[in-house]
C-alpha cells in the first residue's frame, strides 16, 4: 500500500498542468498552445529540413515540439499503450530556444498489466544557448512489457539540464540509454532511479565534457527485487576543462537478483577534475527488525527501505 500510494503521488505531481500531446497506441491528440510549435514528427520531418541532421532515418511516429517563447507551466506529453500486443516505435525531437527557462513532464505507460506491449522510444532533447531545462520522466508498465528508451540531450553554450528519470513499475525488459553532450560553461544533473521486479535492465548513460568549465553529475539509484538482473555502465568523458561526478548505487532485496555497476572515467584534458563513487549492498537485518518491532510486516518494511534509497 505505501508504494502504490507514493506511485499515484509521484503521478499526480507530474502531471497537474496540461497535456500538450497525448499518444494511446497509434492516436494522437495535441493541444496547440502560443509560443509552441507541436506537431507529429512525420509532419515536422517533412516540413523542417534543419530536422534531418538530428535522425538518420525518416521517422514512423513520435512528436516534433519547438518552444520558440517563455511559458509559465509545465509542458506535459503522455504516451500510452491500452492495447494487447501493441509496438510503438517512437522519434521524438525537443528544442528550447535561446534564455528560455522550461519545465517538462513526460510519462510513458500502460493501462493494463498483462497487455504484453512494445514501447521503443528515441528522442533528441536541444537547448540552446543560456537556456534550462528541468526535466522529469516517468515510466509505468506491465510485467509483460518491452522498453527500449534511448534519449540524448544537446546542451548549446551556458545552458542548463535537471534531468530526472523514474520507473513506477518494472517492465520485463528494459534498455534505458541516456547521453549528455555539454558545451562550454553548460552543466546537467541527471536522477536516474530504477526499480526492478522480475525483470532484465540495461543501463547506459554517458555525459561528454565537450566544452570549457562544462559540469556533469550523474545520480544512479538501482534496486533488484524478485529475480532482477539489472547491468549499468556509466560513464563520464571530459574532452574539455570541466568537471563531473559519478554516483552510482545499487540496492539487492532477495538472493535471486543481481546487479553490477561499471563506473568509467575517461579524461582527455589535463585540467578536468572528473570523480566517481560506486556501491552495491543488501537490505541491512538491523534495519529490518527495526521497523517491524515499530508495526510493519516484512512487505511493507522492505518497500519503506527501498523508497527511502531511492529518495523518493
Amino acid at each position: 500500500m505505501v508504494m502504490k500510494n507514493v506511485n499515484s503521488a509521484q503521478l499526480n505531481r507530474a502531471f497537474s498542468q496540461k497535456v500538450i500531446y497525448f499518444q494511446k497506441d497509434h492516436y494522437v491528440e495535441i493541444k496547440k498552445e502560443n509560443g509552441i510549435i507541436i506537431m507529429p514528427i512525420l509532419e515536422a520531418f517533412k516540413k523542417y529540413k534543419f530536422i534531418k541532421e538530428f535522425f538518420r532515418r525518416k521517422p514512423e511516429e513520435g512528436y516534433f515540439i519547438w518552444v520558440k517563447k517563455q511559458i509559465d507551466f509545465p509542458l506535459e506529453t503522455c504516451i500510452s499503450i491500452c492495447s494487447t500486443k501493441v509496438s510503438q516505435i517512437l522519434t521524438n525531437l525537443f528544442i528550447i530556444e535561446k534564455g528560455l527557462k522550461i519545465k517538462a513532464n513526460t510519462a510513458c505507460m500502460t493501462e493494463k498489466d498483462n497487455l504484453t506491449g512494445t514501447h521503443i522510444a528515441y528522442g533528441k532533447i536541444v537547448l540552446k544557448e543560456n537556456s534550462s531545462l528541468e526535466y522529469s520522466h516517468i515510466h509505468k508498465w506491465g510485467n509483460n512489457d518491452e522498453v527500449s528508451s534511448d534519449y540524448e540531450f544537446i546542451l548549446e553554450e551556458s545552458s542548463r539540464l535537471s534531468y530526472s528519470y523514474s520507473n513506477l513499475f518494472s517492465p520485463k525488459i528494459l534498455n534505458l540509454k541516456t547521453k549528455v553532450i555539454s558545451r562550454n560553461r553548460s552543466s546537467s544533473d541527471l536522477k536516474i532511479n530504477i526499480k526492478g521486479i522480475n525483470s532484465k535492465i540495461n543501463l547506459d548513460d554517458s555525459v561528454f565534457l565537450k566544452g570549457k568549465d562544462a559540469q556533469g553529475i550523474v545520480r544512479l539509484r538501482v534496486v533488484g527485487r524478485e529475480n532482477t538482473h539489472i547491468k549499468g555502465a556509466s560513464r563520464l568523458i571530459a574532452e574539455a576543462a570541466g568537471k563531473g561526478h559519478l554516483d552510482c548505487q545499487g540496492l539487492l532485496t532477495d538472493k535471486k537478483s543481481e546487479i553490477s555497476l561499471i563506473p568509467e572515467l575517461t579524461c582527455r584534458d589535463k585540467n578536468a577534475q572528473i570523480t566517481h563513487e560506486a556501491s552495491v549492498g543488501r537490505i541491512s537485518e538491523q534495519e529490518l527488525t527495526y521497523l517491524r518491532t515499530r508495526g510493519l510486516n516484512e512487505k511493507e518494511a522492505i518497500n519503506l527501505i527501498v523508497l527511502g534509497f531511492l529518495n523518493l
